[in-house]
């Protein structure tokens, strides 16, 4: 890290971030979050489009961001007019949007979609250039949607029978250079409280209006699947305290689901289209208003779960995948039900009233203990660019040394169950990450901060399932509880 380290530790909080983060610091307002709300746009992107249309006090020229808005990322308004452009005047329509790849085995043709604008109507109508794959074939061939700007034109099927669209050029959006090395090292010039305020504010919240820094810490619980892989998780909170936003608007490696319905084959594997599901493409795949998800074939959906859970992969006929993504499950609860002595899971899915499936969640948020979201909570002032710091954990989850670290820090007795063993381990990993980068060592390791803020916050998630799973099947886990974790001398 090019800094001077001396010179550094006698800084201010606020003077310490600047010279660590300068770069990579946006102005956070309600005003700015107001407008961008208003343009239905996700909180990566607004970052990006702040920091390019601000001067070096944060202040947001809005006329030109909003010219750029209209004339780049177009609505589905505007779609008509991007047609009229390609249809009638023959002309290329260049703008940022979210893309989604496929093939066609038959016509050996790599295809293209455009989620946000229904494109193409037929299957065929919609393709990229050969070159295009090839030049960018590590971002387009990811498992995820990817955003980028994209150039397409209206031409011929070569068969003359039809008209297709055709992608042409296409730039990843990614305007940031990650160096995790960098992000971790920074962590050593802040205290454990500056850096759960510097994460909170990178997510759009407001540090300074929490009560106490266990709201804060609750928070914090729902960026576990973020960091780390297969991080399984039920939330059950009241109305208002931001769940949908967390899971859907922070990142575009996450997939939320609000109500309808879900089949297996969108979940794990389409058998007619050969294609991997939500599992297999994200970093997470959040179920939000979960009594009210409805699953096609509820049977084999929750064998599909159970496998998935406990191992990553799954089966589908004679097809075996894996994924990575973690599996949340949000719920509202009302008041007099906020209790874990009590059934709480009353309040999921049918699907997951099963002590099999729910004992291979790791572990449970109480969202009743995260604050009603009011506009003091909103960020405001300079904060860790969104994008930036979504970025960072993304790259944390293929970092395999933290569990190395846990596994030589933790120790639990013989006669410990293999899930519970797992899920302590796996939530104090993903703590272990989000809280303390710079711990790729055990020497690097504060023991007393570690037991704090990633070893009991995990044994304390995974004993309220193991508290349900004795409420919900008695025979099998009443009495049974978490074992007693302890470091290592």
């Amino acid at each position: 890290m090019s800094v001077n380290t001396e010179i550094i530790e006698k800084k201010s909080f606020e003077e310490r971030f600047h010279t660590c983060f300068g770069k990579m610091l946006v102005c956070k307002s309600s005003s700015n979050t107001k407008f961008f709300a208003e343009q239905s746009l996700p909180s990566f992107i607004r970052d990006w489009l702040v920091m390019r249309f601000s001067d070096s006090d944060g202040a947001v020229d809005e006329e030109k961001l909003s010219a750029y808005i209209k004339k780049t990322i177009p609505n589905k308004e505007q779609w008509n007019n991007i047609l009229v452009d390609m249809l009638y005047h023959n002309e290329s329509a260049r703008f940022l949007a979210k893309v989604k790849i496929d093939f066609d085995m038959k016509k050996k043709q790599a295809l293209f979609s455009l989620p946000a604008f229904q494109v193409p109507e037929r299957k065929g109508g919609a393709v990229v250039d050969w070159s295009v794959i090839e030049r960018h074939r590590d971002e387009l061939l990811s498992s995820a949607d990817v955003w980028g700007i994209v150039t397409i034109r209206c031409e011929s099927d070569g068969e003359g029978k039809n008209n297709v669209f055709k992608l042409v050029d296409f730039t990843p959006f990614c305007p940031y250079n990650i160096d995790l090395n960098y992000y971790s090292n920074a962590r050593q010039y802040f205290t454990t409280e500056e850096w759960i305020d510097i994460i909170l504010s990178a997510i759009d919240y407001n540090p300074d209006a929490y009560s106490n820094q266990e709201e804060k810490l609750s928070v914090l619980k729902r960026l576990l699947p973020f960091a780390e892989k297969r991080v399984n998780l039920i939330e059950l909170a009241p109305k208002e305290t931001g769940k949908s936003y967390m899971f859907s608007r922070l990142s575009q490696y996450g997939w939320l689901i609000s109500g309808g319905s879900i089949s297996r084959a969108k979940m794990f594997y389409d058998i007619s289209k050969r294609t991997n599901g939500l599992v297999s493409k994200y970093d997470y795949v959040a179920l939000d208003e979960i009594s009210s998800i409805k699953f096609t074939d509820k049977m084999e959906m929750q064998g599909a779960l159970k496998g998935y859970l406990e191992s990553g992969d799954y089966h589908v006929g004679d097809y075996r995948g894996v994924g990575d993504a973690g599996m949340v499950l949000l719920g509202n609860i009302a008041h007099e039900t906020m209790d874990t002595n009590v059934n709480m899971f009353e309040q999921l899915s049918d699907l997951f009233c099963d002590s099999a499936l729910l004992d291979r969640f790791h572990g449970f948020i109480k969202g009743w203990e995260i604050p009603k979201m009011r506009e003091s909570l909103k960020a405001n002032g300079w904060a860790l660019n969104t994008e930036y710091f979504v970025e960072i954990l993304h790259t944390l989850r293929g970092k395999t040394v933290y569990r190395s670290v846990v596994n030589q820090l933790v120790e639990v007795g013989p006669d410990a169950a293999t899930r519970d063993t797992e899920a302590v381990k796996r939530l104090a990993t993903a703590y272990l990450k989000l809280l303390f980068p710079d711990a790729t060592d055990v020497s690097k390791v504060d023991r007393e901060e570690f037991r704090r803020y990633c070893l009991e916050p995990a044994v304390e998630m995974r004993s309220v399932i193991k508290t349900q799973l004795g409420i919900i099947d008695p025979g099998e886990f009443q009495g049974k509880t978490v074992p007693e974790f302890t470091l290592k001398n």
